[in-house]
């Protein structure tokens, strides 16, 4: 199982495939930025809202985002 110990879970709060981009809510109640190219999934780029996730965390310029984004199972 890729990723594994210290990933944080959440959920897709929403999620424009046509732009890339969308955002995380955390089990801690925040919310992430997430862009297509930090999803995991064996190729697919998208998600949708209301899907359950895993991931790490990252600093951009922009702050803290979501990074390695794996689909729970």
């Amino acid at each position: 199982m890729p990723g594994g110990n210290g990933q944080q879970r959440g959920e897709v709060k929403w999620f424009n495939p046509n732009k890339g981009f969308g955002f995380i809510l955390t089990d801690k109640g925040e919310e992430l930025f997430v862009h297509f190219k930090a999803v995991q999934n064996g190729g697919r780029r998208s998600l949708r809202t209301g899907t359950k996730v895993r991931f790490d965390t990252r600093m951009s310029d922009r702050g803290e985002q979501a990074d390695n984004v794996y689909i729970e199972q």
